[in-house]
């Protein structure tokens, strides 16, 4: 297999065109990137769009008359509609910029939290969450005397909800804040029928999509969740943007979580009053250049078509998982469905630690992640303190995953030869 393969409906070698990094060569051999997990490339369209925006339109936003001024605000709210369509959204309203996915649940946990948990309620989370979805819900719970309550994993790494979510509800559940899809194991959630049952049982339910608005189809009113958190930096878009998907009761209801410029509709010596939504959540100057190349990465993810690029991640997922299966004595770890495994393989060799195994790829040429993935309470569940971390995106091939698979063969010659 070469780089000029198609796979599925997309044409990886016209995709692998757009994105300049990928001419690059680390010790002598030509870059395979597979940290996509942590941070995907960015296509030279959006690099043209940041670019442009400087050149052209430079100005702050919803404050000037001039054109520059009106340029900028109509860019930067020009990609809020897109956002909220992306996602389906039922307005652009519900779309509330931040700095990245951490920052939305941290809005979540201090605007709606403090306004809503108190001592002996419930907040329901998972073993798997990132440190995002799980670090701000611990000290909710820590500063208020609420319970965290913790759904575990089964063997497969899927959660351990034989018995259903009602296991783990009861009448003082306020929120259940639940990842879309796992970012070491793969494991996808069922979040729709979650979500049914957290409602019926009176709680909120927020979803971590860091790992799945970037690659799959994600309508949040089918999902009918209450709060949805991703970062554009993972979807082909510039660091520095993030995303909060909030129903508008709820953002109108919520207190803002920075105060300052911008925010508020009017100040005295006495008192202020708040802007409306969603301008009550952006404190202060914006992230508008990164916000306007942010509108180029989900139009180019827009014209592939995320369905298109679910189904590609999930013949690269399965082919490297059969190449992976090959070798001798691996752990790989995730469920065996494909339909419930996103674009992440995590394994470990016995023995052998995985920044070890990261960095002898490395010298291949190959870029995967090494260490806990911040996923520390799940990995302590797995008796293990880390693990090495291969992701993919829409530019990666199969002849990429045989050079992976090449160079984890030097890590047992050196180690077990």
């Amino acid at each position: 297999m070469t780089t000029s393969e198609r796979i599925g409906a997309l044409d990886v070698a016209r995709i692998r065109r757009d994105f300049p990094i990928l001419d690059r060569k680390v010790y002598g051999q030509p870059l395979v990137y597979f940290d996509n997990a942590a941070t995907s490339q960015k296509p030279r369209q959006v690099i043209e769009a940041l670019t442009h925006y400087y050149e052209t339109s430079n100005a702050n936003i919803h404050r000037a008359v001039h054109l520059l001024g009106e340029e900028a605000t109509a860019e930067y709210e020009g990609v809020r509609e897109k956002v909220s369509r992306f996602i389906n959204a039922p307005s652009p309203e519900c779309i509330v910029f931040t700095r990245n996915t951490s920052e939305s649940i941290n809005l979540v946990a201090y605007a709606w939290g403090r306004a809503n948990v108190s001592a002996g309620d419930e907040i329901v989370v998972t073993v798997m969450e990132h440190h995002s979805n799980f670090v701000p819900w611990q000290q909710l719970a820590q500063e208020t005397g609420a319970k965290l309550v913790v759904i575990g994993v089964k063997e497969d790494q899927t959660l351990d909800l034989d018995d259903g979510l009602s296991s783990y509800l009861s009448e003082r559940t306020k929120i259940v804040a639940i990842t879309h899809a796992n970012n070491t194991v793969g494991t996808i959630n069922p979040v729709k029928e979650l979500a049914a049952e957290a409602h019926r049982a009176g709680a909120l339910v927020l979803v971590d999509a860091a790992q799945s608005v970037p690659h799959m189809p994600v309508d949040v009113q089918d999902l009918d969740c209450d709060f949805l958190a991703f970062s554009a930096h993972k979807m082909l878009g510039p660091t520095g943007v993030g995303v909060l998907y909030a129903r508008r009761e709820l953002l109108a209801e919520m207190p803002p979580f920075l105060t300052g410029g911008e925010m508020i509709s009017k100040v005295t010596i006495d008192e202020t009053t708040w802007n409306g939504i969603p301008a009550k959540f952006e404190a202060g100057t914006p992230n508008i250049a990164d916000v306007v190349a942010f509108g180029a990465a989900i139009d180019y993810l827009s014209d592939l078509g995320m369905q298109n690029v679910r189904e590609h991640e999930k013949e690269i997922t399965e082919y490297a998982l059969r190449r992976l299966k090959q070798l001798e004595s691996i752990t790989i770890y995730g469920p065996e469905d494909i339909d419930v495994h996103g674009g992440v393989i995590s394994f470990n060799y016995p023995g052998v630690h995985p920044h070890d195994v990261g960095t002898i790829v490395d010298r291949q040429g190959v870029a995967i992640r090494s260490g806990h993935g911040c996923n520390q309470p799940l990995m302590r569940s797995l008796d293990i303190s880390g693990v090495a971390r291969a992701s993919f995106y829409v530019y990666n091939t199969a002849a990429e995953v045989d050079v992976f698979i090449d160079a984890l063969g030097d890590v047992g010659d050196r180690f077990n030869g």
